[in-house]
């Protein structure tokens, strides 16, 4: 088995991640110009961190940066080690989802590496500190999981980086095979000692995890860690197979198939990532990327285009020009604007003087060039076209009719002097490095915006905002971020009858039937909604409650005769009810 090199650091981590190793926080002024180029904010499916009054408890700091560490495996057998890393990812999953920030694991690998420590050390309290220092990090999740019997036993504790305090442990215990379940409990027991305000319940928490199989889980844990890279790819391929729902599998396959050159394999992989999720805007640069290595221009257009109008980042922007341009169409438009967003580029200079003289304006292409040249002056092939198109134009003999008219050289090709290849159509540049911690940063910075205008907003509105924001994530079954939300909004303003209805569709999904039925009464004392007589009638259809189910379901249709999920509850309890005769 080879060992991974901290070449491969260099080569894949570092230009994705390095921005992290000079602080997160340092980082936003350079982003400014692409915000200000987007339209309207976008909150971030899986990371609202930083909101201020409009989350669910308002004096906690949810933009705390988190450093969770891999647990130490004290079982005493290393066909369980995987779960070190395990632990981590679904412990940094659940912070995201509650609104703080913690790092990736590329993140933790860069610093790793930049300190010069193995990928796989037990760190101490000492070398934990000084990572999370490196990182700009607020506080540090250390912990270790054993066996007893047939269960696992996780504990973690925190640890106050600026204050160098650690917290008292906290534990987790449940049949092996529970193993999602028991990390997802320790992480709601850690958030309600970050933020004792915290009101997202630990069915939630719990529930979260619920779609992801523990199989498929394990083998996306191996294809992260495997040093082989073969290994890795089989590895991913198993976890996708095993379960095809699994968004951070398909992410993870792309990067494996798009480092390998496999280029067809990655954009399908990056396809199937959840655009709405943590690693959507990545995933459509990258499929983007592909695309544009395996020749389908327009579909590569499509791709960063839709990046674009999320985060028109310089990088996003000039590829979207390229693929354009491949096509023969005219991305002057584009590689301005990308030049625009970072004018410190030569690259971008370089791609707009290419356009232009394309397109017959060679003093304007001059000019790129000579910017360009500034730049970066040892770039030959800038220097080389700058030379061509100073030249006098030439005009192009008439070829000469007859057999003899194509004559080439005994290789097949006409021959050329360096000044004719010099003066051929150049191809614009492709930006192939991203940086990760950039559109993270920048989608952080929108997500605040957002939170500021949602500020301005009287109470009821905000809350209703806040309530049209959750049931996006309803609807896709993040029930921990729908909750946040929904709360969020009860803060904002405790009569919105949309957020204590939401509330209760959370609840009766986690199985909390009782906190399901206060908040669906809660809504209904405010207004008469369809989904809150739902809830109550699917409520009491469980129960065997007949008549109040039917009466709930006949409320919700008198509100909305065309709804298919009442229509469905009343047939529901009718067919119960003749099944009792």
């Amino acid at each position: 088995m080879n060992q991974r090199p901290t070449a491969y650091n260099q080569a894949v981590v570092q230009p994705f991640y390095s921005i992290r190793i000079f602080g997160w926080r340092r980082f936003a002024a350079g982003i400014g110009l692409a915000l200000a180029l987007t339209g309207s904010p976008r909150i971030y499916a899986m990371g609202q961190a930083g909101s201020g009054g409009a989350g669910p408890s308002a004096g906690a700091d949810h933009g705390r940066i988190l450093l969770v560490l891999p647990f130490e495996n004290r079982t005493g057998q290393p066909s369980l080690d995987w779960i070190r890393e395990a632990a981590a990812e679904l412990e940094s999953s659940r912070f995201l989802s509650a609104g703080f920030e913690p790092m990736s694991r590329a993140d933790r690998m860069y610093a790793l590496d930049h300190l010069g420590l193995p990928e796989g050390f037990n760190p101490s309290r000492a070398s934990s500190v000084k990572l999370a220092q490196t990182l700009d990090a607020d506080s540090i999740v250390v912990g270790s999981y054993i066996l007893d019997g047939n269960s696992i036993v996780a504990e973690a504790r925190l640890v106050d980086v600026p204050a160098l305090r650690m917290s008292e442990a906290v534990t987790a215990r449940g049949d092996l095979k529970d193993l999602i379940d028991v990390f997802d409990s320790l992480a709601w027991k850690l958030t309600r000692e970050l933020d004792p305000g915290f009101s997202g319940s630990e069915e939630t928490f719990v529930d979260a995890g619920k779609g992801i199989k523990l199989d498929a889980f394990e083998q996306y844990v191996r294809g992260i860690t495997e040093p082989d890279q073969a290994e890795r790819l089989a590895d991913l391929e198993k976890a996708v197979k095993l379960s095809p729902e699994f968004s951070p599998a398909w992410m993870a396959l792309g990067r494996e198939a798009y480092n390998g050159q496999h280029y067809e394999q990655a954009a399908d992989a990056f396809a199937k990532v959840d655009r709405n999720g943590e690693d959507g805007l990545e995933a459509g640069y990258y499929r983007g990327l592909s695309l544009l290595f395996s020749g389908d221009y327009k579909k590569a257009e499509q791709a960063f285009a839709a990046v674009a109008r999320i985060l028109p980042l310089a990088e996003v922007v000039n590829n979207e020009g390229v693929a354009q341009s491949r096509q023969g169409h005219d991305g002057t438009d584009l590689f301005i604007k990308a030049e625009e967003v970072d004018p410190s580029s030569p690259d971008y200079h370089f791609n707009l003087a290419v356009s232009l003289e394309r397109h017959g304006q060679t003093p304007a292409a001059l000019n790129e060039l000579d910017q360009c040249l500034k730049l970066r002056p040892g770039d030959e092939e800038a220097q080389a076209l700058e030379t061509a198109w100073k030249k006098p134009a030439v005009p192009k003999p008439t070829p000469a009719a007859g057999p003899d008219a194509a004559k080439t050289s005994p290789e097949g090709a006409a021959k050329t002097s360096p000044d004719a290849e010099a003066s051929a159509d150049p191809l614009e540049r492709i930006v192939r490095s991203f940086d990760a911690a950039a559109f993270r940063q920048a989608a952080q910075m929108m997500d605040q915006m957002g939170a500021s205008r949602l500020a301005e907003l009287a109470p009821l509105e905000r809350a209703r905002a806040l309530s049209a924001q959750a049931a996006g994530f309803l609807d896709r079954g993040l029930l921990l971020e729908a909750e946040r939300l929904y709360q969020a909004a009860v803060v904002a303003d405790g009569k919105c009858a949309e957020a204590h209805a939401g509330l209760a569709m959370v609840s009766e999904r986690t199985g909390a039937a009782d906190g399901a039925r206060k908040e669906a009464h809660v809504a209904l004392e405010l207004e008469p909604r369809v989904d809150a007589y739902l809830v109550l009638g699917r409520l009491d259809l469980a129960d065997s409650h007949l008549n109040e189910a039917l009466n709930e379901g006949a409320e919700a249709l008198k509100l909305d005769p065309q709804s298919q999920a009442a229509q469905d509850l009343v047939r529901a309890v009718k067919a119960k009810a003749g099944q009792g005769k």
